[in-house]
C-alpha cells in the first residue's frame, strides 16, 4: 500500500511539475505576443492565442496520460503498452469504463491517476480562463 502511495504521489508530482513548467513556457510566448494580441483586430488574434492555449492544454494532457501509462507499463502491471495508455486515459478522464483493471495489489494506482486527471483539468482550465482573461484586459486597454 504505502509503495502505490508513493508511486502514485511521485507520478502526480511529477506531472503537475511537467504541466507548470510548459505553462511557464507558455507564458514566455505569451509575453512576447502581448504587443501583437492587442492591437486590433481583435477577434481574429483572440482566437489564435486560445488555440495555442488549447493545443498546449491538449499536449499537456497527453504527455501526463504518457507519464502514467508509460509508468503502468514499466511497473508490468499491463502486459502491453497500449493497455497502459488506455488505462491510464480512462483512469485520468474518470471514465472508468472497468473494462481494463488494475491488479488488487495495484489498484490504488487507480484512484491516484484519477485525482491526478482531476487535479491537471482543474489547473489547467484556471490556466486558460487567466490567459484569456489577460488577453481580454490588453486588448481592452488599447481602444
Amino acid at each position: 500500500m504505502i509503495e502505490q502511495l508513493l508511486i502514485g504521489s511521485a507520478l502526480i508530482l511529477g506531472s503537475v511539475i511537467i504541466a507548470t513548467v510548459s505553462w511557464w513556457a507558455l507564458e514566455a510566448i505569451l509575453i512576447r505576443l502581448h504587443g501583437w494580441s492587442a492591437r486590433p483586430p481583435h477577434g481574429p488574434k483572440l482566437v489564435v492565442i486560445l488555440s495555442l492555449a488549447l493545443f498546449w492544454t491538449l499536449f499537456m494532457m497527453t504527455v501526463s496520460v504518457w507519464v502514467w501509462a508509460v509508468s503502468l507499463f514499466w511497473l508490468d502491471i499491463f502486459i502491453t503498452l497500449e493497455a497502459s495508455v488506455y488505462f491510464a486515459l480512462v483512469a485520468f478522464t474518470t471514465l472508468g469504463f472497468g473494462d481494463i483493471l488494475l491488479p488488487q495489489e495495484w489498484r490504488l494506482l487507480g484512484g491516484l491517476a484519477a485525482a491526478n486527471g482531476l487535479l491537471m483539468f482543474g489547473l489547467l482550465t484556471a490556466i486558460l480562463v487567466e490567459i484569456l482573461r489577460d488577453t481580454r484586459a490588453r486588448q481592452r486597454k488599447f481602444y
